[in-house]
């Protein structure tokens, strides 16, 4: 268990837009979970790889780079983030096994502190693989978090409804009001 909480307010999405995430908009201010290790082992503890990875230096700066990586992918264009999502692929490979449940795939890494960084960029492989036009930002203009839309037909706009879309509603109804 992580000494503090994971503070960040949208949490749970898959692991590579979960990294992107950890960057987050707080009352104007960029906020940044990864600025130390202990940050570092609370991401860990959130994507459940905290058994299997140890919040080191190496580890946090592999993840870094993964995100700025992912960041180029995604708010920039795939041209200019595959090189980048590459150089952190390059650290690891997935190796095919066999298993009493039957064949299964395993990854593995020379150095095992690209883990968790070569996790996510794998992670985002998949997630173009599956649908890369439900891989978003959200569309309130000062927020920077990203989601993949599972909403069934695919119109999701908010990290959260709750936080960014209310605010978004609430924009618009004191404009509103305030033309009357």
């Amino acid at each position: 268990m992580p000494a503090i909480p994971d503070p960040r307010p949208l949490v749970g999405e898959p692991l590579a837009l979960d990294l992107l995430n950890t960057r987050w908009n707080r009352e104007g201010v960029t906020e940044d979970l990864l600025t130390g290790t202990d940050g570092l082992a609370v991401w860990l503890a959130s994507n459940g790889l905290a058994d299997e990875y140890t919040p080191g230096t190496q580890a946090l700066l592999h993840l870094l780079q993964a995100r700025d990586a992912l960041k180029a992918a995604v708010d920039g264009s795939l041209e200019e983030g595959a090189p980048l999502v590459d150089a952190v692929l390059a650290h690891g490979r997935i190796r095919p096994t066999l298993t009493a449940e039957g064949p299964g795939e395993r990854p593995e890494f020379a150095d095992s502190s690209w883990g968790p960084a070569w996790l996510a960029a794998r992670n985002y492989l998949e997630l173009l693989g599956t649908a890369p036009d439900r891989i978003r930002g959200c569309a309130h203009e000062s927020c920077v978090l990203h989601f993949f839309d599972t909403s069934r037909n695919g119109t999701r706009r908010w990290c959260s409804m709750a936080a960014c879309g209310n605010r978004a509603k609430a924009s618009r109804h004191y404009a509103r009001s305030k033309e009357m």
